[in-house]
């Protein structure tokens, strides 16, 4: 269902700040439900742009959903989801859901009414120039924003606006649906989309990332992105250690986002945090038991893999992207 033009004029003057929920605990309209065991929630929010200093990370940030249906094993925003359905935890679990870890990926929080906040809040002086990311915790083009529109609205919000530093992080080859929008948002603001994909090895994602876009999918929305005259690349994330790190797998992804005409190519390794741990060590575990001991190893308590390990992927990434002519 469409939910109407913005109507809202930005005010000037007024500051941003972190996310912060605005929630009746008692009652969450139910805006669809379906036979794949997922309902969609309105959620009323008073903030919806994140400051770096907020999140720790050197860009501000914006999520038009809580909760992602792709039901990604290694995905750190369970935890941002799970308090959030706590505070609701009573109309939820009464509706069936599981837990609120399973509610992640089957009771997904819909901003609703963030185009309308932002127009509100959003002043572009407050930024200085920092990019804003749409996308950072929760795929803004998952499923549900094929009738909830939240993030078209959200992109037709910024239209008001002009020379703002803007990205986008998705899988889905939905972006496309939008490719209308982003060569006007283009016109105005310095625009960048990224196309996540871990690897090109469609039945390896299937296990890393369960109901996720085909690869190949998400290379031919890169190119249709590209073909319009959209700046779009890859950001190959997260890259597993000794699953996603061999030179072939990156090579491959590389490979075909060169074929798609993606301008640059980015990356990072895995990031075990307490979210990632529980969903993806099992699976490692299950699939990968040779692994176990060296992440064991190699991440320990830790977040990261290590100095050494980090400097010897960014090498390789470094030699790769210079082989296929792909900048960072």
């Amino acid at each position: 269902m469409r939910l109407g033009p913005v109507q809202l004029n930005p005010r000037k003057g007024q500051s941003q700040l972190g996310l912060e929920l605005s929630t009746d605990t008692r009652s969450l309209p139910v805006l669809d439900q379906r036979n794949r065991r997922v309902r969609f929630h309105s959620l009323t929010v008073r903030q919806v742009l994140n400051s770096p200093v907020t999140t720790g990370m050197g860009f501000w940030s914006l999520n038009p959903y809580i909760g992602c249906e792709f039901g990604c094993t290694y995905c750190y925003a369970r935890k941002t989801h799970e308090w959030a359905v706590d505070r609701n935890s009573r109309q939820l679990n009464a509706q069936g859901a599981e837990s609120p870890w399973s509610a992640f990926e089957h009771e997904i929080l819909a901003k609703t009414g963030a185009p309308e906040v932002l127009l509100r809040t959003l002043d572009p002086a407050k930024l200085k120039g920092e990019l804003l990311v749409i996308g950072t915790a929760t795929d803004p083009y998952q499923p549900a924003e094929r009738t909830l529109l939240v993030t078209r609205r959200v992109l037709e919000a910024l239209l008001r606006f002009q020379d703002l530093k803007l990205g986008i992080i998705t899988k889905s080859p939905l972006v496309t649906r939008d490719l209308d929008l982003l060569t006007r948002i283009a016109k105005r603001h310095d625009l960048t989309v990224n196309i996540s994909i871990a690897s090109m090895d469609a039945g390896l994602l299937r296990t890393l990332e369960a109901r996720s876009p085909a690869p190949h999918a998400r290379i031919r929305a890169l190119a249709r992105l590209t073909r319009a005259g959209i700046r779009a690349g890859v950001m190959i994330a997260p890259i597993i250690p000794g699953i996603t790190d061999r030179w072939a797998s990156l090579a491959a992804v590389m490979e075909a986002a060169r074929g798609a005409g993606a301008k640059f190519a980015h990356g990072f390794p895995l990031r075990l945090g307490p979210a990632a741990r529980k969903g993806f060590l099992p699976v490692l575990e299950r699939k990968f038991p040779e692994l176990v001991e060296r992440y064991r190893r190699q991440y320990g308590p830790k977040l990261n893999a290590g100095k050494a390990y980090q400097a010897a992927l960014k090498r390789r990434l470094q030699s790769l992207r210079e082989a296929f002519g792909l900048s960072v």
